[in-house]
């Protein structure tokens, strides 16, 4: 997956210079920004969460190695650290407790449910079908179209539990020659989201804390431009696993 990260990556800014181009300003007069020092809270804390993350990054490997859920890790960090902040008087977990976003919590459990419902009811079947009549045209179509079918169906039912179903379904067609297709899915799952704005909890969220400061962005207004910068960095990565 190396070389279609840093594809993708590439593809993103070279597709995001062309779309902003005009809005881009030449030049910007950090004179009049505030001192980064001004706007850190607690410098402790600050200090402390850089160690923090790289040791949670750290446990995430262990885990893996281990085969320990990734919640373990993610929501164990997350309880230790607002204990620290707590601590240090950073954060009030009550006010932080009360600002989250629960919303998108039950709206991400519930699209579990109806996922495994659509498994239920034959889905990953019919994708399963799919990505066999792909599969019959050759590697290149098989791996694009199995990237943009994952891209496609993320946008409209969400990444997470997309990436679940066409796992399933590349499983039903077999993985034996077909490994390109798994990292076809990822690639996929991950970028496509960006069409829409539900695509991803990590869209859904921000979204969720720009509207809080007074920022809101339409459907309209997200997907004006995911439509167009999506594909073809997609595109590109997916070359990458050619």
């Amino acid at each position: 997956m190396f070389l279609p990260n840093l594809l993708a990556i590439f593809a993103s800014i070279a597709v995001l210079w062309v779309y902003f181009r005009k809005d881009i300003p030449f030049s910007v007069d950090v004179s009049k920004l505030p001192e980064a020092s001004s706007v850190i809270k607690n410098q402790t804390m600050f200090k402390f969460s850089w160690i923090f993350l790289a040791l949670l990054m750290i446990g995430y490997f262990i885990g893996d190695y281990f085969h320990l859920p990734v919640s373990v890790f993610a929501l164990g960090g997350a309880l230790v650290f607002l204990a620290i902040a707590t601590h240090y008087k950073a954060v009030k977990p009550i006010m932080t407790m009360k600002a989250a976003p629960w919303q998108i919590v039950w709206f991400s459990i519930g699209l579990y449910v109806v996922v495994y419902g659509l498994k239920n009811a034959g889905l990953t079947d019919v994708i399963a079908s799919w990505i066999r009549e792909l599969t019959t045209h050759g590697d290149t179509v098989a791996i694009i179209g199995t990237g943009f079918l994952a891209a496609i169906i993320s946008s409209v039912m969400n990444n997470m539990p997309t990436i679940m179903i066409m796992d399933i379904a590349i499983a039903q067609v077999g993985y034996l020659g077909n490994e390109a297709l798994v990292y076809a899915n990822i690639l996929g799952s991950n970028l496509g989201p960006k069409m829409t704005p539900i695509g991803s909890l990590a869209t859904l969220l921000w979204l969720h804390v720009l509207a809080k400061k007074g920022v809101k962005i339409t459907w309209s207004e997200y997907m004006k431009v995911g439509l167009v910068i999506t594909p073809p960095v997609l595109l590109v990565a997916l070359l990458g696993l050619i």
